[in-house]
This record gives structure tokens, sequence and C-alpha cells, in this order.
């Protein structure tokens, strides 16, 4: 445990005020109506959004994560997320306008724009539950799981008195401050956040007992970890982190924040932009700081961490007062934030409050947003007022808390909830890219999707079935292969089920096209008949952007992977490949930047 000085306490009260006060300042406009509440309106600017992104995802269980690769896997293990940015790109420069376009209120109000009948308001409503409450309260329970962690080994908290001090703050700030209260805080949030981040990779790394960047690189117990591919001579390893989440992974799993086509928190954001080029450039400027730039201090942290704790008994040592149900990889952050001294201490505590805050303020927002507008409203009160929405979006705020703190309290790792949470989304991905652009998926495909994966992946995960086919001393599958077997067998059933079942009304899809305008092959059926019957629903003559948005998505990763080599191998003192890479980043810029131009001039 470590001991705060006065002016840590300074540092942190001031902080929490300043949280509160923007939460109290807001809360008269933000209860006007649900869409204040939920959207602020639609006038949101793209850098105060970006920035709220980047706050959002950074939080208090993700340096856990990364430590926890890092030590695990060494730092190419972080391709694990480093390949979503390939989704995140393609949100961009591609679905950012459509979503901005669609005007739906949250992106599972979309369910009902783009099919029709019954099966559409299931879907939307068991969504609505399904991922506003069941994985919404999963993602909070391992952020809350990370403060448990940081309170428990820097304040020897007990995990109770965690979850009631980080939790109460929260809670109050999002139940009263709504959408705009996040964002706004948001701002803070971020510099806060990076100062202590970065300001705490630089005390530790130069800490004695890890003498200087120089001195860590040749340690013994980093040396075979800093390496920013996987050993391509390791033919598991290379699978496994990097085969699997560049071919498959990015494209066919779904995963908070980072959903393919775009969605969840993401496209909430989006739909708060002023307008579709705001919400391009508040979804760009976020993917360049959430993979080129942020990632490093956290990896520095958990590089040193090797030298002081070189494995989970050292930690266990050194902190008596951890449970055994808490003990993992993942504490090595924690642990390295207790050498900080006073003044900086502060700082990251303060940092730490403020991801934490950032993360949980934005999921209670956005559960919510799907409780009111896809659940309560569908389903229970149709024709409730703007002040029943506001107060049911209130009561389901501190309801989510509550349920995401209890779920933290019996978690062990941050990483395993990873897992969980990727393995059920397997197999989805595909569906939420195409939908844009195939009009044959209809609303029982997503629902095969949905149905066929969670219960693929219980059957892999957690039956002696999966251990038969799939356990480390099975002969049947190497263990890697899980992974892709449920993407496959979910695709399977899916277009199977796509094809059994008939397609979504003329009627809708005709809704559907003339208001998004999407373009391509894909709709060339539903083009031609609305000809035939001399209905206009291409209102545009422009030509069609995706390919060029494809061609912007590939400049654009190999803009962010550049800049993400070039500051590693600055970090490392490797000063050739450092040149080299940062060379590749000024020329994909220079490319991105024409065929950006080329995409603007064409209108979806």
């Amino acid at each position: 445990m470590v001991q705060l000085h006065t002016i840590d306490y300074v540092l942190i009260v001031l902080f929490f005020s300043i949280t509160l006060f923007i939460g109290f300042w807001v809360s008269k406009k933000s209860g006007e109506n649900s869409s204040e509440y939920f959207l602020s309106g639609r006038s949101m600017p793209w850098w105060l959004l970006g920035l709220s992104m980047v706050a959002t995802t950074f939080s208090t269980d993700t340096p856990n994560l990364v430590t926890d690769i890092v030590r695990t896997n060494g730092v190419s293990g972080n391709w694990v997320w480093w390949a979503f940015l390939l989704t995140g790109l393609l949100t961009v420069f591609v679905y950012a306008k459509l979503w901005r376009k669609s005007e739906v209120s949250t992106d599972i109000e979309f369910y009902e724009l783009r099919y029709g009948g019954k099966p559409a308001r299931f879907l939307r409503g068991f969504r609505a539950v399904y991922l506003g409450v069941v994985f919404n309260v999963l993602a909070m329970s391992a952020v809350t799981l990370a403060a448990i962690k940081i309170g428990g080994i820097m304040l020897g908290l007990e995990p109770w008195q965690t979850v009631i001090i980080a939790g109460l703050v929260t809670v109050v700030f999002s139940a009263i401050g709504g959408f705009k209260g996040v964002v706004y805080t948001d701002f803070l949030l971020f510099f806060v956040a990076m100062t202590g981040s970065v300001g705490a990779a630089y005390y530790l790394v130069n800490l004695p007992e890890v003498g200087g960047m120089a001195a860590l690189i040749e340690n013994n117990q980093v040396t075979d970890k800093l390496s920013l591919l996987p050993d391509f001579n390791d033919t598991n390893s290379l699978i496994v982190l990097l085969i699997i989440p560049l071919a498959v992974q990015w494209w066919s799993a779904w995963y908070p924040g980072a959903e393919p086509g775009g969605g969840g928190y993401i496209a909430q954001r989006m739909l708060a932009a002023k307008d579709e080029n705001h919400a391009i450039g508040a979804t760009f400027f976020f993917n360049i700081m959430h993979y080129a730039l942020r990632p490093w201090p956290w990896i520095i942290v958990a590089l040193a961490s090797l030298v002081v704790y070189p494995d989970v008994a050292s930690i266990q040592q050194a902190f008596p007062n951890v449970t055994e149900s808490k003990l993992g990889h993942d504490l090595a952050y924690s642990a390295m934030l207790t050498k900080l001294p006073a003044g900086l201490l502060g700082v990251v505590l303060a940092s730490l409050a403020a991801a934490y805050m950032s993360t949980i303020s934005t999921h209670l927002n956005w559960g919510s947003s799907y409780i009111v507008n896809d659940f309560y409203i569908q389903q229970i009160n149709k024709n409730a007022t703007e002040k029943q929405k506001v107060a049911v979006g209130k009561i389901s705020t501190v309801i989510l808390m509550v349920c995401s703190a209890l779920l933290a309290l019996v978690l062990q790792n941050a990483l395993q909830l990873f897992d969980i949470i990727l393995m059920f989304g397997a197999g989805t991905g595909l569906i939420f890219i195409l939908r844009w652009f195939w009009w044959r998926i209809n609303a029982w495909s997503e629902i095969a999707a949905m149905f066929s994966s969670g219960i693929i992946s219980i059957l892999l995960n957690f039956t002696t079935l999966g251990t038969y086919f799939f356990g480390e001393e099975s002969s049947v599958f190497p263990t890697w292969a899980k992974f892709p077997s449920i993407v496959l067998v979910t695709t399977i059933l899916w277009l199977v089920v796509t094809f059994l079942t008939q397609p979504e009304s003329k009627d809708v899809l005709q809704l559907f096209y003339n208001k998004i305008q999407p373009g391509g092959p894909g709709w060339k059926k539903v083009v031609d008949e609305a000809a035939t019957e001399n209905i206009t629903i291409v209102t545009t003559k422009e030509g069609w952007s995706v390919p060029s948005g494809i061609l912007a998505m590939l400049f654009g990763c190999a803009l962010i992977y550049s800049c993400l080599f070039a500051t590693g191998y600055w970090i490392y003192g490797e000063f050739n490949l450092a040149v080299i890479f940062t060379g590749t980043a000024l020329i994909s810029a220079v490319l991105l930047i024409k065929v950006w131009k080329e995409v603007k001039s064409t209108v979806l």
C-alpha cells in the first residue's frame, strides 16, 4: 500500500470536484429530452467526440490487459487487439457516413430501418437487452475489476470499498449529466489520463532497479518480449498472435468499441456528430490515438514490471494482502504504480480514476440508451413522455452500475473476460459489414448468427465437447483452431438461414435504399425492380465511394501501423528502423490524403 501525501489528496479531490461540477452544470440541459440525454441534440464537433472516444477506451482495465498480454506473450501479443484497426478504419472511411445518414437514435434502432415485421422488432428488443445489459455489464465488470485491483494494491482497499467509492461518484454524474456530461468530462479526463500514463512510464523506467530504457531493453527478463511481431519460427504463436487476428478476427468478431461496420458507443458518438464529416473526423482521430500512440506508455511499464516483478509469485510476495482469486500478471501494472513519488502519484491516481469514470460513464449512458429507446419505448410504453424516458434512463443507469459491480467482485482477470466476449461475438461481424451492401440479408440472418455464435461458444468453451476437440492434449484440432471454427460454423449457419427464409419486403428494402443510398452491386436487384415500377430510390448520380473508401482504409492502416512501429523503434533506440517506418508513415499520409479527396468527391 502506498502512502498518500497532502498534494496527492488535493489533486484527487480537485479532480472529482471538477467532474461532479460538470455533471451538475449540464444536468438541466441534458434532462430536457431523450435526444439531449443520449445524443446531446446531434450537435457535437469532431474533435470533442474524437477525444471522448479515446478517453472512453482509456480504461482502467486496458493498462492491466496490456500488461497481462506483454508479460505473457510479449509486445507482439497486442496484435490480438491491434488487428481491430482494420475494423476501425473501415468504419471511418465507409460506415461513418452511413450511420450519420441513418439518423437513428441508437445503432439498435437500425434493425427496424433495415428490416421489417415481427423479426425486426424481436431483434431490436432482444439485442437491446443482450448488448445493453448482458454484454455491457460484462464489459463494465472488467473495468471495475481493474479498479478493484488498483485499489487493493495501491490503497489497501477491500474490493467492496473500491466499488462503492469509485462507483458512487461515477453513477451520480452519469445519471444527472447524460451524454453531454460524459463527453464534456471526457475532454478533461483525456488530458489527465495521458499525463498520468506518460508521467508514470517515464518515472518507472528510470527506477534504479530498472536502470533506464537502454538497460531495460538489454535485461534478460525483457529481451524475448520486445519484438513487435511474433517469432516467425514459432508456428503456433504466429498463428494465434498475428495470422488469426489479421485474417479472421477483425472482420468476424463483435467486441465493444471495435464492432465491424461500426456500432455501440462508437456509433453513438457518430450519431451525435454535427454532420457526416464530423463523424468521419472523430472516428479517424480516435483510431490514430488509440492504436499508434497511446499503447506505448502502458507497454513500457509492463516491460519494466518484468524486471521488478518477474513472475506472479513475486507480486504475491510483495503484496500479501491481495486475495488468491485476484492474483495474475495484470496486477503488475498497479504494483509498479506504488513506486511513484508524491505529486506524480496523485496525478496517476486521478488519471486512473479518470479512465475508470470515462469508460463506465460511457457504457452506462450507452446501455441506458438501448434500454430506453429500444426496449422500454418499444416493448413497454410506446407513448412515454420525454420526462419518463429520461427518468427510465437514470434508473437503468443505476441498475447497470450495481449489476456490473456485483459481477466484478467474482471475476479474476481482464484477459479472461476479453477472451469470453470475443468468443461470444465470433462469426457475427461479417453480417454487420454486409447488411448495408447486400439486400438479401434479413432479420433472421442476424438472429441465426447471434444465437449460433453464443451456443457454439458455450459448447466449445465450457463443455467436454470443446475439451475433446480443442483441449491442450487433444489430437483432433489444435487449440488455436477454436476461434476460426466458431466463425466458420456460425457463418455457414446464418448463410443457410438467409437463403431458407424470405427476404425483406420490397417496401422495406426500397425505403432503406432511398434513405441511405448505399450503392454497389449488392443492391442492383432492388434498384432494377424499383426502376421497372417507376419508383425513384436512387437520389444521387455520383459514383459509389466504397472502393475508394477501402483503398483509404488500407493507406490509413499503413499510416497508423507505421506510426505504431516508428514510435516503438524510436523508444527502443533502433534508429534505422525508426527512420524507415517514419518515412513510410509520411508516404502513407500523402497517399491517404490523395485518396480521401476522391472519396469526398463521391457521395454514397
